[in-house]
């Protein structure tokens, strides 16, 4: 049975692949950024979420399933069963921001030494589509399996997952689920997530000001601070590549250009009477910060040691720098372990200008023995010592479920079996919908372990990529994963 069931999917992935490449392209195409701003009956989240749930829908719909749109919240697609208890695969439709650095067109599928790259190939829409032909695998096959299968699309998960807030109030959970969002082999548990907004105090009426003449040279006015402009990242979730300032001209130290040149990421440019200061790291998932290097803690250090600030700008910048000089909240002194998820992260996601103030956004992955209460606390006693402000503005908190369980290990076994490893069940730090059903895991389909090509960019990053093969297995995975689960007595 098992080398029929492999020949089946082998057959499979020679007829179709060119049609899974096409419907993630499909998807990919579709820039589905949150727009609140364009937000509109249907279209909860802006046209882009819109328009990329209207592309999984058709998609469904093709292959014959029975697809229905929750309002523009959410949508859904069910292979029937015997029975009306639900397995339930939940992917997303809606991406982060493209952001600067690509080399790539960010919303298009572009094929390279057998890797895929656009926005949302690894972070959901690859993923989503996989796992949608892999039940298309069974609706072909013309066997009515023990239960249905309900395929979710959702299209705000990037952001605050209201979609499935939305979806939940409506209708209830399917007995067992799993999110192809994630990593293998499978994850049976997500550490808590946190995040807010420290802001600094109205900047400009307190400290050093010094005199810049004007452009006419008629006379001299009076200004406070250094800092015209500052701005980095992209999104609250991931370490930032890229961040820059404009300072005004004068206040740069005589030291500012060689100290540019020494420092690694930085480069300056004139425009008219100010300097422009260009910081580039690396951008990575905030689950994952090691990976990255945060371009805003580049540009924060570099205008500490080279620029003339305003007392206020400075204390400021040194508070930011607390938040982003490590990744183990540290310098704030929010640091803590548990044996199932390890230490805790923290990440300065964006920074910029608002109404006077320097806005800094914070990413916490928190283990089990803190909480966004007591991590919130700690930094509003941080953040008064310059007289700023913080507020924690979303909480998740940690999910386990048994690793020993049946479900846990029926997915376990679909992956060993078509891996030929022996690979174990773990926890992570992101973030995915399982977290927020009754029950669930996050299932596939990156393998962190494996190495890319340099040019080959990580989740939320530019160049977004992932290997072909890798996808082609998944596929397998979830082909196996179905029949497992059918085996279960989940009623």
């Amino acid at each position: 049975m098992n080398d029929e069931l492999q020949a089946a999917i082998d057959a499979y992935i020679d007829a179709n692949w060119e049609n899974v490449i096409a419907d993630i392209r499909t998807l990919v195409q579709v820039p589905s950024v949150e727009d609140l701003d364009a937000a509109a009956p249907n279209a909860p989240y802006g046209p882009g979420p819109r328009k990329a749930l209207d592309g999984a829908l058709s998609i469904a719909e093709r292959m014959g399933l029975d697809a229905h749109d929750c309002d523009g919240y959410v949508g859904y697609a069910d292979l029937h069963g015997e029975r009306a208890t639900q397995i339930g695969i939940i992917g997303h439709v809606d991406v982060v921001p493209a952001g600067p650095g690509w080399s790539f067109e960010p919303y298009d599928v572009t094929k390279k030494d057998g890797f895929l790259l656009g926005r949302g190939v690894a972070d959901d829409k690859g993923p989503l589509a996989t796992a949608l032909h892999a039940v298309n695998f069974w609706h072909d096959r013309g066997v009515r399996l023990p239960y249905t299968i309900r395929v979710l699309f959702g299209a705000n998960e990037e952001t605050n997952m209201k979609d499935i807030a939305f979806y939940r109030a409506h209708y209830a959970d399917p007995a067992f689920l799993f999110t192809p969002d994630a990593e293998f082999p499978v994850c049976y548990g997500e550490a808590g997530i946190c995040s807010g907004v420290l802001a600094s105090a109205p900047l400009g009426g307190r400290g050093a000001c010094g005199e810049v003449a004007l452009s006419s040279g008629t006379g001299s006015f009076e200004v406070c601070g250094a800092i015209e402009a500052i701005e980095g990242g992209v999104a609250v979730n991931a370490v930032p590549g890229t961040a820059w300032a404009r300072v005004r001209g004068d206040a740069l130290m005589d030291s500012a250009q060689d100290l540019a040149i020494s420092s690694t990421g930085i480069s300056l440019s004139v425009e008219g009477e100010s300097v422009i200061v260009n910081a580039r790291g690396k951008s990575a998932h905030a689950s994952t910060p090691e990976l990255g290097r945060n371009a805003i803690d580049l540009l924060c250090a570099y205008l500490l040691r080279s620029v003339r600030l305003a007392d206020d700008e400075r204390a400021f910048l040194q508070l930011v720098r607390t938040v982003t000089s490590s990744y183990d909240g540290s310098g704030l002194g929010v640091q803590a372990h548990d044996e199932h998820f390890g230490d805790l992260t923290c990440v300065g996601g964006t920074i910029r200008f608002e109404e006077g103030r320097m806005l800094l956004t914070i990413d916490f992955r928190y283990p089990t023995t803190t909480a966004a209460k007591q991590i919130e606390q700690r930094v509003q006693a941080c953040a008064a010592s310059c007289g700023a402000t913080f507020e924690m503005q979303h909480d998740k908190e940690p999910f386990l479920m048994d690793p020993d369980s049946p479900a846990v290990q029926a997915l376990l076994l679909a992956y060993n079996q078509a891996t030929g490893e022996d690979a174990k069940p773990f926890t992570m730090k992101g973030g995915t919908y399982a977290r927020v059903f009754s029950t669930g895991v996050s299932f596939g389909p990156e393998k962190p372990w494996e190495t890319k090509p340099d040019w080959v960019g990580s989740m939320h990053g530019p160049d977004e990529g992932i290997r072909e093969d890798l996808l082609k297995q998944a596929f397998a995975i979830y082909v196996r994963t179905i029949a497992r689960l059918m085996e279960l007595n989940l009623e």
